[in-house]
């Protein structure tokens, strides 16, 4: 029924329930509306693509949009549908949130065939029902795999020899699988990316030692020797970075949806900060040194081999955003477009490469940006929602190196500056405060003169100050160096 007939009915009979059909129909068709758009808000899509798709469902359902109202959030979603005599509302939780970009072609699919088929509210239904019930596009352990070896091509983008790319998939696909592993024991989702993140820094500091260290090195095979054994720590955990709601969150605070945005920046800042809690608890266990400050940012590898990790990189991810298995060739050959064309951009004559020299920044914004105009077009040729090839896409062009020299530096002076005020890393406060407060200076507060003012004996003292400053942290360093190796040997 119509509004105008749910107000006046022309059945004629004296005890007619049309009105009652009518409203339990209509109660109906927004359970079917806030249900299509519970599938989209616990899969990841933003919050523009859901007020699309649920208008498109609300057409096909025969809801008029000038009595819709839809009011959408992080966990709920509630639909009020009033006219001049009624008012319905309906509220929907949205229990869990993940990403799969299979469920959100498939909605949105099923949005533009029903109104072009002219679904019954049954068909519209069972297929919503197995859209719900299907399983994701891989298995946990495929998943494990091509998220590792996501993080492995990362690491080849770095500046990683072939060796290093594997002990970073090792590293990555254990911590991976462990952060999988960890939620179904009832593990707090945060909780479990701090562990997954320190287990995965622990396992790539550990295969270091397969190159570094001689007595371990001369038992293995050439083939094992990595010349970059640091770098796979740069990329090991880079499959927490949460890429997707970092996305929908600019999305959001774009189109004017400000509070889901807010939410959803809430809720990567919170991953961020359990992923870093995690890898700097890795850092200080392994007594690891800021090995990424002499780390250089000009690519070195030819075109080809960024070529075969961005592909792998874009395709590992896919499987961790659950596309649907068919786009995998397209995801890899967009991975590989925007990369190269990052590269092109970015490098030239200036470091001995062919190219525009026109640094990373601008060659990260081409290589999106040229990206995003082909599947404008190409969304078509495949029939999805353009989110599916493109984010795949770009996320081989995350700024990894730049991440962990901030991770570090926060690491340096906010953790072991701290320390040091305390005393635990600077003895020579200790002696300054033993010589600018000595009693019976007449002045506790008084500040030593410059060095060049001071008498010969404040100089010698300053002179052994700095002497044995030195001598502490060169002892220091041994000493942990000598205890990792021999813990190792052991």
């Amino acid at each position: 029924m119509t509004e105008k007939e749910l107000k006046t009915c022309a059945c004629g009979e004296d005890n007619c329930n049309c009105k009652e059909i009518a409203e339990s129909e209509l109660r109906r068709k927004l359970d079917l509306l806030l249900r299509t758009g519970s599938i989209l808000m616990e899969s990841a899509a933003d919050t523009s693509r859901i007020m699309r798709t649920m208008k498109r469902a609300a057409a096909f359902l025969g809801l008029d949009e000038r009595y819709m109202h839809l009011y959408i959030n992080w966990n709920v979603l509630m639909v009020n549908y009033s006219d001049e005599e009624h008012s319905f509302s309906k509220f929907q939780r949205c229990e869990k949130h993940g990403i799969n970009l299979t469920s959100i072609s498939q909605v949105s699919k099923l949005t533009w065939k029903a109104i072009k088929e002219n679904y019954s509210l049954e068909q519209y239904e069972q297929t919503l029902n197995d859209i719900k019930a299907t399983p994701r596009s891989f298995t946990p352990w495929q998943v494990a795999i091509g998220g590792g070896f996501a993080c492995g091509g990362f690491c080849i983008q770095f500046g990683c020899d072939w060796p290093a790319f594997f002990f970073c998939s090792l590293a990555a696909i254990l911590g991976f699988r462990l952060r999988m592993f960890l939620p179904t024991k009832g593990c707090n989702n945060y909780v479990a990316i701090g562990i997954s993140a320190f287990v995965a820094t622990l396992i790539a500091w550990l295969t270091s030692f397969l190159s570094l260290n001689p007595s371990i090195a001369e038992a293995l095979p050439a083939f094992m020797h990595s010349e970059t054994p640091w770098h796979p720590l740069m990329a090991c955990a880079l499959f927490i970075v949460p890429g997707v709601p970092l996305i929908n969150f600019v999305s959001d605070m774009l189109d004017g949806y400000i509070e889901v945005g807010m939410v959803r920046a809430l809720n990567t800042l919170l991953m961020l900060f359990a992923m870093a809690f995690g890898i700097a608890f890795a850092i200080q266990v392994c007594h690891i040194d800021n090995f990424v400050k002499d780390l250089t940012m000009t690519p070195h590898h030819e075109y080809w081999e960024f070529a075969i990790a961005a592909a792998v990189s874009a395709m590992g991810f896919s499987t961790i955003f659950s596309i649907p298995r068919r786009l995998l060739p397209a995801v890899a050959v967009g991975g590989i477009i925007a990369v190269c064309f990052r590269n092109f951009v970015n490098l030239g004559p200036s470091n001995g490469n062919i190219g525009l020299d026109m640094g990373l920044s601008i060659g990260s914004l081409a290589g999106s940006a040229l990206i995003s105009i082909i599947v404008i077009k190409a969304r078509h040729w495949f029939h999805t929602p353009h989110q599916c090839i493109t984010i795949p896409s770009v996320i081989p062009m995350v700024p990894g190196v730049l991440m962990y020299r901030a991770l570090f530096a926060f690491y340096r002076h906010a953790w072991r500056g701290r320390r040091g005020n305390r005393g635990y890393e600077q003895p020579h406060q200790g002696f300054a405060r033993h010589h600018l407060h000595r009693p019976g200076c007449g002045n506790s507060k008084r500040i030593l003169p410059p060095f060049h003012r001071r008498q010969p004996q404040a100089q010698a003292a300053c002179h052994a100050g700095r002497k044995k400053e030195e001598e502490w942290r060169i002892r220091r360093f041994a000493r942990s160096r000598n205890q990792i190796i021999i813990w190792l040997e052991i």
